[in-house]
């Protein structure tokens, strides 16, 4: 599995907006296993958002997919700041696939 996280600053008054932007072109996406969003508790203007993939393979091809190709120019209008935190590899979540040891 091959998971990320990022910290996302919207615009003041624009967090829902961004929220709805991801939840349409996150949908049944091929190789998702968990696509979360979630606003910071201390900041109105952040959400945070953590992805696990079946493979980074699977990340990189959802980019060209017509939901996401279309979501990103909507969700950059309203993006002030975009912090991609490190990768990771997914040992274990409920819900998710057993992982298999490197």
């Amino acid at each position: 599995m091959w998971g990320l996280i990022a910290k996302i600053t919207l615009i003041p008054g624009r967090r829902d907006d961004m929220i709805g932007i991801l939840k349409e072109s996150a949908a049944d996406i091929p190789g998702c296993l968990s696509y979360v969003v979630a606003k910071d508790a201390a900041d109105e203007s952040t959400i945070w958002v953590t992805e696990v993939w079946d493979s980074m393979a699977s990340h990189d091809a959802s980019l060209s997919l017509p939901a996401v190709k279309n979501a990103i120019p909507r969700g950059k209008a309203i993006v002030s700041n975009f912090e991609k935190m490190p990768v990771t590899s997914p040992m274990w979540g409920a819900g998710l696939p057993t992982a298999h040891p490197d």
